[in-house]
């Protein structure tokens, strides 16, 4: 047998080969590195954003508000679907980085089918919060901080899921750059076992609140309705449809 020529691709192959103790186990990869600068943070597509999660006797209503800029000072995009159903009885807004919250709906969404298909049942809603926290946390989704919200066998849920991957729990939360506005008008109106019906109007008029002084949320608002039944998403450009 002829021996491997100096410097040949076989060679190279050889010598790393050599250099392998167990040449047939899975080659793992590694995360991308994030080399982001200052301004390429500026010019990122951004939601900006105001969300709202409410917990009700029915199920539970998330609102969004429909805005997309470039570093919060030029409006990129006005018709963005901030909430997206991600589970059977389950959704998740965007808030952030529009691409770091899309991969991560991609994935938590396809999670789910996985489960599903192998365990021939739906993932609980807390479960699916475990999950979301843990991708948060340990994934490369850029700065995000999201509203997951759900109903299942133990009731409704609506959870904040922060960047560090923390996972919060409450009959009501906001996220994004207008939550303190639209914190001040839940505060108010938030009531116990309240319908879904009378948490749009609520959740509506506390985004039209954010829009109002907040410049990174704007045109308009998505009502997310969720109930054992399933989720029903809806935009409307004008508040007078909702309020």
């Amino acid at each position: 047998m002829r021996a491997p020529q100096q410097n040949s691709d076989f060679s190279r192959t050889v010598d790393q080969l050599a250099d392998d103790p167990n040449p047939y186990e899975p080659e793992v990869g590694s995360m991308p590195q994030n080399d982001l600068t200052r301004a390429d943070l500026d010019n990122v597509n951004k939601t900006g954003t105001t969300t709202i999660g409410i917990s009700t006797a029915d199920g539970v209503v998330i609102a969004t508000d429909m805005r997309a800029s470039l570093g919060g000072r030029f409006v990129s995009n006005k018709n963005v679907q901030k909430v997206e159903q991600i589970h059977p009885t389950a959704a998740l807004t965007l808030v952030g980085s529009v691409g770091g919250a899309q991969s991560f709906i991609g994935s938590l969404r396809a999670e789910v089918n996985l489960y599903e298909a192998r365990r021939g049942e739906n993932l609980s809603i807390d479960a699916l919060a475990t999950l979301a926290g843990n991708f948060a946390r340990g994934g490369p989704f850029f700065a995000i901080h999201p509203i997951l919200g759900g109903v299942d066998e133990d009731g409704s849920h609506v959870y904040s899921i922060d960047p560090a991957g923390g996972v919060m729990e409450d009959d009501y939360t906001v996220t994004g750059s207008g939550m303190q506005l639209a914190y001040g008008h839940l505060e108010q109106s938030y009531e116990d076992d309240m319908s879904n019906e009378e948490a749009k109007t609520v959740a509506a008029r506390g985004i039209k609140s954010a829009v109002e002084r907040d410049t990174g949320s704007g045109n308009g608002v998505f009502l997310c309705e969720i109930t054992e039944e399933g989720v029903d998403i809806h935009g409307h450009h004008d508040f007078d449809e909702v309020l």
